[in-house]
């Protein structure tokens, strides 16, 4: 157990362990220098579960940036200039079906709500340059410490607008149920409200109210288009085995690829970067980094430069057999106690529990 986290506090704690020949550890910058100061003599390796966290992220980021590459488009849309209608049809224009507009708009709903993001933001960061901590400005800005924290930490404020952009609605899941069952002619809010609450929906009546009204004007509900996987979904679907992926997500997963060729070479790359894993292929690392930067892929690029500043490690991890998931079980066991006694024991209390419960 050591006091911190700091290089010097692992550097000091190696020197005095000469007989360290392998230090397998995560991206940590500070654990990278305290070992590299602490024990020259060790090789160290990334750990690829890690690796496989990292590479997660930087996919997160480029399926939020290519979120409308998600939805469907409208059969309108598919239909090119080139298609005509055949020879003796007669072409007839479909009556207009009226759509009502919300009583807030989509768009406007979201640029107020980016107003809001980008004044909070800029509080914080103004509270930051002054030298305060995230207590300082959650208390000041009366803010929860989370938000504070989010807010404090955030490279942008782009960074935070994109992912409330692409936060799905409570009602998003029973929209198809809702268009149906008005179009058959109920429109009673509070009854449609307990046919879906039995269905599991755990929102307000408000909500679905204000959702119905823009309805009862036309009497009639547009038709209700599929709805989008969500972000998660879809990363989860790049980054899982393409054999253990369910048929129906399987298709799902294609459909998106085949409207985004980003997304397309970004589940190209997962899998390879899986099978260097998987056969510790660390010698294909270096090919597999250049066609990463070969693509227009910021996030995976982003991720490809960190792993150019841990090459040694990031390689060794990629081919060694030695990794941090035999104590991955252990470590969590030990933070799971820090946390029972956050701010009310010390170092030596929290010693003496770890070693009781191992």
């Amino acid at each position: 157990m050591l006091e911190g986290r700091e290089a010097d506090t692992l550097a000091e704690w190696l020197k005095k362990h000469p007989e360290v020949q392998v230090i397998t550890r995560d991206r940590s910058g500070a654990y990278a220098e305290g070992a590299s100061r602490g024990a020259p003599q060790a090789v160290q390796c990334a750990d690829r579960w890690h690796l496989w966290k990292n590479l997660g992220e930087a996919v997160e980021k480029t399926v939020l940036g290519h979120r409308g590459c998600l939805t469907e488009p409208a059969v309108d849309d598919v239909r090119g200039e080139g298609d005509t209608v055949a020879d003796g049809a007669a072409e007839v224009s479909p009556s207009p079906t009226p759509v009502a507009e919300p009583a807030v708009s989509g768009e406007a709903a979201e640029s107020g709500l980016a107003a809001r993001i980008r004044q909070r933001y800029a509080a914080v960061q103004s509270l930051r340059a002054q030298g305060k901590g995230i207590r300082a400005v959650a208390r000041e800005l009366d803010l929860d410490r989370k938000t504070a924290r989010r807010y404090f930490q955030a490279g942008s404020v782009e960074e935070l607008v994109s992912k409330t952009a692409s936060r799905s609605s409570l009602l998003d899941e029973y929209k198809p149920y809702l268009h149906q069952r008005f179009n058959d002619g109920c429109a009673n809010v509070s009854q449609l409200v307990r046919e879906i609450r039995e269905q599991g929906y755990g929102g307000s009546a408000q909500t679905v109210y204000r959702y119905l009204r823009p309805f009862r004007s036309t009497g009639k509900a547009p038709e209700s288009a599929p709805r989008p996987p969500k972000i998660r979904e879809v990363v989860g679907w790049i980054m899982r085995d393409p054999d253990n992926l369910p048929d129906d997500d399987g298709q799902r997963l294609k459909a998106v690829l085949a409207r985004c060729p980003e997304l397309e070479a970004t589940r190209r790359h997962v899998g390879a970067f899986a099978s260097m894993i998987r056969d510790l292929r660390g010698d294909l690392l270096p090919d597999w980094m250049d066609r990463v930067r070969a693509d227009n892929l910021p996030a995976l690029r982003s991720f490809v430069n960190g792993l150019r500043q841990d090459l040694a490690a990031v390689t060794a991890g990629l081919t060694l057999t030695w990794s941090n998931g035999p104590t991955e079980g252990a470590v969590n066991r030990a933070k799971y106690l820090k946390r029972q006694s956050f701010g009310r024991a010390k170092l030596d209390l929290l010693r003496k529990r770890i070693l009781l419960t191992t």
